[in-house]
């Protein structure tokens, strides 16, 4: 697939989970085994409409909506959920419409990744498809205090990368994600239309 950014465009920021790799699936299944460990129900629909959330907001809410507060802990289920989605990392693939882009702007223009995953799994999860070499700059769950919708992870990325908000186009699978983009005033750039992912 041939893609040209948009016009005007000095900087490029990238989601990483279901926007640069195939995480999802993963994610999904990760999270499945342990809500099953804990005898908690979630499903699909919910996971998606939580795309860009970290790991123990998700664990939060499902702990409120299954009445477990108290008998289990965030810290519980999100280790739990990771150790299982470590052990699967190995099967994630680069999601190639996205990685074209990467490596077509490339020393060309300043780029990051900004998402909603844990430091540690990010950069493993970079590493293992080949695409940390590509970022110098990574904003993680880890860097800021308020998670997409809110636009501070993009934000972080174009402070670091120096180009101004305006300026930057951000690549994004999931609705919070992108509306952390319109809110921080860039260009959004849906890829879900780009590939055809099961869960």
């Amino acid at each position: 697939m041939q893609y040209d950014i948009k016009q005007n465009i000095k900087g490029l920021i990238f989601d990483l989970d279901g926007t640069l790799v195939n995480t999802m699936p993963y994610h999904y299944k990760a999270w499945l085994i342990a809500c099953e460990k804990f005898g908690i129900s979630i499903n699909q629909e919910f996971l998606q409409q939580q795309t860009g959330r970290p790991a123990f907001i998700i664990a939060d809410i499902l702990l409120k909506e299954n009445n477990l507060y108290g008998k289990i802990s965030v810290k519980e289920i999100t280790e739990e959920k990771t150790k299982i989605f470590f052990e699967q990392l190995q099967y994630v693939t680069p999601i190639e419409p996205v990685v074209d882009i990467v490596k077509k702007y490339y020393g060309k223009l300043p780029m990051a990744v900004g998402t909603g995953g844990h430091r540690k799994a990010v950069e493993r999860t970079l590493g293992i498809t080949n695409l940390l070499q590509y970022f110098d700059i990574i904003i993680t769950a880890n860097d800021v205090a308020n998670f997409k919708p809110h636009p501070e992870t993009f934000l972080k990325c174009a402070e670091k990368m120096n180009v101004e908000p305006h300026f930057i186009e951000v690549f994004e699978d999931g609705e919070l994600g992108i509306e952390a983009a319109i809110s921080a005033g860039m260009q959004a750039t849906d890829v879900r239309s780009w590939y055809n992912l099961s869960w």
